[in-house]
């Protein structure tokens, strides 16, 4: 399955999906996170819950707008950066959102929080699944292509 994973990264098409879901995920993020905050700012005083979505986002939401301009300049160059720091960003960015809308949440109601908090994890494993399975498909159908016979060019047919 290694030759597979492999040849999923080298697929052009792949990338340029990858490059759009990311330009999607991290725009999305700052919105959720400029209006979760929002009416913590003019609040007198913060639970912890509420502490706790204003501090996240405050992480989250610089490293998204940074993640949005590699991003664009990821489409403008055809693929994504290999960079080790934009990795490590990408996975604080994410945490980080995804803390503050659960910590937000949880300050609403804390059954609301718990909601979200396992709806998100569903919703990850839904997403794996359904990918893992698109792409396995799509190599079953790659590998029962036929394949030319020995001295045949890969246009010819037999009449």
């Amino acid at each position: 399955m290694n030759e597979d994973a492999e040849w999923l990264r080298q697929d052009p098409q792949q990338e340029q999906e990858w490059i759009r879901q990311l330009s999607l995920i991290y725009s999305g993020l700052i919105g959720i996170g400029v209006v979760m905050v929002q009416p913590f700012l003019t609040a007198a005083s913060l639970d912890l819950s509420a502490k706790v979505c204003v501090v996240a986002f405050s992480v989250a939401i610089p490293l998204l707008a940074a993640l949005v301009l590699v991003n664009q300049h990821e489409v403008f160059r055809g693929r994504v950066t290999k960079s080790v720091l934009v990795e490590i960003a990408r996975v604080v960015a994410q945490t980080g959102a995804f803390v503050g809308v659960v910590a937000g949440f949880w300050h609403i109601l804390w059954i609301a929080g718990v909601g979200m908090l396992a709806g998100g994890l569903v919703a990850v494993a839904v997403q794996s699944v359904g990918y893992v399975r698109l792409e396995r498909d799509r190599l079953l159908e790659r590998d029962q292509k036929p394949t030319p016979q020995e001295g045949e060019e890969p246009g010819d047919t037999e009449a």
